[in-house]
């Protein structure tokens, strides 16, 4: 078998400067500014028998630890030891400026630049493709987002619904599709219902903004744009899908589940611009694995899902990137894994046509 180049599709280098003052919540401040205070409260949960809670608390201080007092050079750096040498890594910025948590210590813009130097950096630069962001709406973010890809040469578009716009959003439609479509660049958008949130969100119109089918606009009326919804509809969805199953007489069951729609719009041929990502999702692992290989015995679907980790937010799990990585190929076979994580990868990129 000839070599295998893995590209994981979906990656954080973002630290704890751009993430707001008060996010989560203000009264989980001084865990924030102390991890070990973190620590030492998942200990003495355990102690006193609530585990579940103690497990939570620990997720979050391993999660703080990736991204406080680094760069993210730093960050990119503590994923590299998991895969082989030449893999290469989507790395998606996050502005959660106008979240409703308080200020950020660095903004977008200055994001955007540590993510070009780590992309122009000697030892690592070849192994990154970066992608810009914006909150639609925001004063100057189609500017900072052309200044990222026709200054820095940023690759493609992160959005995050799920702080307050719908895919849909005019500034979106008039302005940045149509740029990402003339250049040969693509999107990917979070959609799970899991992950931040806009303060001001309830969960549902949280959802509304993030469902699959809320892109469906966007995928019509943009045919040749390669769209990713990342986290194959995510975590709460699969785990009903397994769990609870869906209803075969209920039509409305199908799209009401976010993996069950994401798989009937890639199955209907109607949007061949339209990916997917097992970010996050495939670390719950032993449960989701059987379902995936077999969803990637449809050619439909096998050639549009991407391999991604979601790291370093799954830092919070058990399992780690080289686990789940390996156990990935090795359920996969070579011939499906170097599907989702070469060829499929290569294809969302724009560096190879769909035929090829």
């Amino acid at each position: 078998m000839s070599h295998l180049r893995i590209t994981n599709c979906h990656i954080h280098t973002f630290t704890a400067d751009h993430v707001p003052r008060w996010y989560p919540h203000p009264l989980l401040t001084p865990f924030k500014a102390v991890p070990t205070l973190a620590k030492g409260l998942a200990v003495l949960l355990d102690l006193v028998g609530q585990e579940r809670r103690a497990d939570t608390v620990h997720r979050l201080y391993k999660f703080q630890e990736t991204g406080r007092g680094v760069g993210q050079e730093e960050v990119f750096a503590s994923i590299l030891p998991f895969y082989p040498g030449d893999t290469r890594f989507v790395v998606l910025p996050m502005d959660m400026s106008q979240m409703g948590y308080g200020p950020v210590r660095e903004d977008i813009a200055a994001q955007h630049d540590g993510l070009a130097r780590l992309a122009a950096h000697p030892l690592y630069g070849p192994q990154v493709i970066p992608f810009a962001t914006l909150v639609p709406g925001k004063l100057g973010a189609v500017a900072e987002f052309k200044r990222a890809i026709e200054d820095l040469g940023f690759r493609g578009l992160k959005l995050y619904p799920r702080l307050g716009y719908a895919p849909d959003h005019p500034q979106l439609m008039e302005e940045v599709y149509p740029y990402l479509a003339e250049r040969n660049l693509p999107v990917l958008s979070h959609c799970a219902r899991g992950g931040v949130a806009g303060r001001n969100l309830s969960a549902a119109e949280a959802d509304w903004f993030t469902d699959p089918r809320a892109f469906i606009p966007v995928l019509e009326a943009f045919p040749e744009l390669r769209v990713n919804l990342a986290h194959f509809g995510g975590l709460a969805d699969w785990q009903a899908y397994v769990e609870e199953g869906i209803d075969p007489h209920d039509p409305q069951a199908r799209t009401e589940n976010w993996l069950a729609a994401i798989l009937d719009l890639l199955r209907s041929g109607k949007y061949p611009g339209l990916y997917t990502d097992i970010s996050y999702t495939v670390f719950n692992f032993t449960a989701f694995l059987p379902f995936l290989r077999v969803f990637l015995e449809d050619s439909r679907i096998a050639g549009k899902v991407l391999f991604g980790s979601d790291y370093y937010m799954t830092k919070q799990e058990q399992l780690s990137e080289r686990a789940v990585c390996f156990g990935l190929r090795d359920a996969l076979g070579e011939g499906l894994f170097r599907q989702i994580a070469e060829t499929n990868p290569a294809r969302w990129l724009g560096e190879r046509a769909p035929g090829d």
